[in-house]
């Protein structure tokens, strides 16, 4: 079983844990040396026990903020998979008809027909102002 010694609020202190988790008590131990450090920059020196059980307690009420965000966050995914399933479930919508207008052969023929009356008098215009 590995010891180590770890730092918290300037105090060194002599742990132990199981093989492979040295790196994770460090973190934990930085963790609560961060803590107790805030601690001691408010308070000054206090006594081992006393500055261990505030720092404890200071990080117990970030998890516990943190447990509270995380069980509102499942909440809301929870809430959202279940909207998406029943978006899934959903049948498909009918397709939209839509009706697209069809200008009737005779009407592009009369439009023609008025074009080339028209360029005929503006050549008879033209013509006759011509001269």
């Amino acid at each position: 079983m590995p010891e180590l010694t770890i730092q918290i609020g300037g105090r060194g202190f002599d742990v132990s844990c199981q093989e492979g988790e040295e790196v994770f008590l460090q973190s934990a131990a930085k963790m609560l040396d961060d803590e107790a450090q805030v601690l001691s920059d408010q308070i000054g020196r206090m006594p081992e026990s006393r500055m261990l059980l505030m720092a404890g307690l200071m990080l117990a009420d970030k998890v516990a903020g943190t447990d509270d965000k995380f069980k509102s966050l499942e909440a809301k995914l929870t809430a959202v998979e279940a909207e998406l399933q029943s978006l899934r479930n959903m049948p498909q919508p009918e397709p939209e008809r839509i009706e697209v207008a069809v200008v009737p052969p005779s009407v592009t023929d009369t439009l023609a027909e008025l074009a080339a009356r028209a360029e005929a008098l503006a050549s008879v215009i033209e013509e006759s102002s011509a001269t």
